[in-house]
């Protein structure tokens, strides 16, 4: 069997196929939407090979890695008629599933009283860069939505998905001894 070529070409003019072979600007919003979704898996991927990640969350980002596959399938696909209306791979229970690791880590951490800035331990300012990159994924899918039909459950997902990584930096610092960075509005 003959190796197919990792280049192709066809993207030199700045346009691209999405599934089914429609051609589209490279700046085309559903475009946006789904390379945002390769984008933080791509961070994803960074923290997961920080060491001595906590088990629940490995476990949690590897099916995460695979649902954004699916959600980054599902955008990538035209649908003109609004016929397509689930995201093929992705349920409620994958949310509520998001849900219960938040409650895991959020139940060992103290209250919080105050606007919390980005870093502390490496793991924890990996997972802020991954929250961010939820929110940008959010904001391009919103688009995407107002233009076409976009299953619920994506954007459920996605949120939930920043609450974890949220939740699962401030774990990391407590869980490390780390003091948290606050911000001071007056520094």
């Amino acid at each position: 069997m003959t190796k197919s070529k990792v280049y192709t070409t066809t993207g030199d003019n700045g346009a691209t196929s999405l599934v089914g072979g429609v051609r589209v600007k490279k700046t085309d919003i559903r475009i946006e939407a789904y390379g945002s979704i390769d984008e933080l898996n791509a961070n994803i991927g960074v923290l997961l090979a920080i060491p001595c990640l906590q088990p629940a969350a490995v476990d949690l980002l590897h099916q995460v890695q695979n649902r954004l596959f699916s959600i980054g399938a599902y955008l990538a696909t035209p649908n003109p008629d609004n016929a397509i209306t689930r995201c093929a791979g992705l349920s409620a229970e994958n949310v509520e599933a998001i849900e219960n690791v938040i409650d895991h880590f959020d139940a060992q951490l103290p209250p919080l009283n105050n606007f919390v800035l980005p870093g502390g331990t490496h793991r924890a300012a990996v997972c802020h860069v991954c929250r961010t990159m939820c929110r940008r994924c959010e904001r391009r899918i919103v688009a995407l939505a107002d233009q076409t039909y976009v299953d619920p459950n994506v954007l459920r997902y996605i949120n939930r998905l920043s609450d974890f990584f949220f939740v699962f930096a401030r774990f990391n610092n407590v869980d490390n001894q780390t003091d948290e960075l606050f911000w001071d509005k007056n520094n």
